[in-house]
Parts: C-alpha cells; structure tokens; sequence
C-alpha cells in the first residue's frame, strides 16, 4: 500500500514539467510568429496567448511579464542567429575569406527571402530604446557579438585595420536588413557581398 501510494505521488511531479515545457514551447513558437511579423508592442499578451492555445496561468508560470516573453523570444532568435553564422563557417573549415564571402553571400540570401521583416534584433532596438529593457539588452548583446565576430573574422584573413573594417561590415549589414524590408526580393541587398568584398580588397591591397 505504500508503496502504491509513493507512486501515485510521484507521477504528477513527472507529468507537470513536460506539461509546463510544451505550454512554453508553444508560447515561444506563437510569440516568435506574431512578434517577428507584427511587432512587439503591437501584439497583446492575449493574442499570444490565443495564438499558442493555452491557458493564461500556464504563460504567468513561464514569463511573469510581457518583458519576459520578449525577453525569451529574443533569446530563442539569437540563438537561431548564431547557429546560422557557425553552420555558415562550418562549409569552410581554416579558410576565413572564403567564410567571409559565404557569410555575405548568405546574408543576402536571408534578406530577399518573401517572408523577410527585418532583423529581430534591430527592430527590438528600435521599439524599445529604454537601456534597462530586458529585450534590449538581449538585442544589443547580439550586435556586440556580430561586431567581435566580424573583426575576429576579417583580422584572420589578414585586414591592416581589423577594427575598422569590421565597423563598416556591421554597417552593412544594417543596411542590408533594413534594405532587405524596404526593397523586398528584387532589393539592393542582392549587392551586399559585392560590397563586402570591395571593403575587404581595399583593406587587404
């Protein structure tokens, strides 16, 4: 008998944090949907909430705030980010330019895409310029790194001045998300490796 009822204690706490995972899961999926297409303020918790099917205690059990979700879904996206970048320099093992020039190449890519609204984290930025805003700092996070990673980058190749050259990719890169949603598929942004070597050649002549 009492081991019959150990068990039957045990089983809800085993169930629970599955059930709790996949109302996360789910949240994460609907935020990342709604936010990356609409904007983050222009969605209400409760169409999130709508759009992930679950209960409104299930989403206070996992973000306590709004912020909190933001927070989360920029977290996910930069995550997404980073393994886009590596899977990128994995195709070139110890070969930094021709990395450098699939990175671009790439880039493009992404930003012509039908579906493309932006960088998350720079439309973040802009719809929450609050330096204390935990979103914000997830999105400047993500441009420090790209800048570090750009300068480890080009200084492997053999740049004179790495620092500066990476300053100017990561303008471009700017330029390119932002052209990439204003021009759409047919945009500007097909130009952007073009333009990144041109930066790098002038570096390297």
């Amino acid at each position: 008998m009492r081991q019959g009822k150990a068990a039957a204690a045990k089983m809800p706490r085993r169930e629970e944090p599955r059930e709790e995972r996949s109302a996360r899961e789910r949240l994460l999926a609907a935020a990342n949907d709604l936010f990356y297409h609409r904007g983050i303020r222009s969605v209400g918790i409760d169409e999130v909430i709508a759009a992930a099917d679950v209960a409104k205690m299930s989403l206070y059990r996992s973000f306590p705030s709004k912020d909190e979700l933001v927070a989360a879904y920029l977290r996910e996206r930069d995550r997404l980010y980073w393994d886009w970048w590596d899977g990128v320099m994995a195709r070139h093992p110890e070969a930094p330019h021709e990395q450098f020039t699939a990175l671009f190449r790439s880039l493009a890519r992404r930003t012509t895409r039908p579906d493309y609204r932006g960088c998350p984290f720079t439309n973040a930025a802009t719809e929450f310029p609050e330096p204390d805003h935990p979103g914000r700092a997830v999105a400047v996070a993500n441009k420090r790194e790209l800048r570090r990673r750009l300068r480890d980058l080009v200084k492997a190749i053999g740049a004179r001045d790495a620092e500066s050259l990476a300053d100017q990719l990561v303008l471009l890169f700017e330029g390119t998300y932002s052209s990439g949603q204003t021009f759409g598929t047919s945009g500007p942004a097909h130009r952007v490796a073009e333009a990144a070597e041109a930066l790098l050649a002038a570096q390297l002549a």
